[in-house]
């Protein structure tokens, strides 16, 4: 379950817990609000723990980081050159 998530049900949990007043034969609505903010708190922190141990896992400190920096001269650029071969002594239009 995403952050997104749980939040979406945080709040759809509050608005049927607080906010609506509406009454099934069998089903309490207030406790099907609360179960719903419980999971999503649950997700909640699940998600966050998964970030947490994401951003830790980069791998072994002991190892040294050897870094090969290779720098080429670039490649002379190739120019073209145009020419205008124009004919002056046909008539202006």
């Amino acid at each position: 379950m995403t952050i997104a998530g749980s939040i979406i049900l945080i709040m759809l949990g509050a608005i049927l817990t607080w906010a609506v007043e509406f009454d099934l034969a069998g089903l309490d609505i207030n406790v099907v609000g609360v179960v719903l903010m419980l999971g999503g708190l649950v997700g909640l922190g699940f998600g966050l723990y998964r970030i947490r141990v994401a951003r830790r896992a980069v791998g072994p400190i002991d190892e040294p980081v050897h870094r090969h920096e290779i720098y080429e001269e670039p490649q002379a650029r190739r120019t073209t050159v145009y020419e205008d071969r124009r004919h002056y002594d046909e008539p202006p239009l």
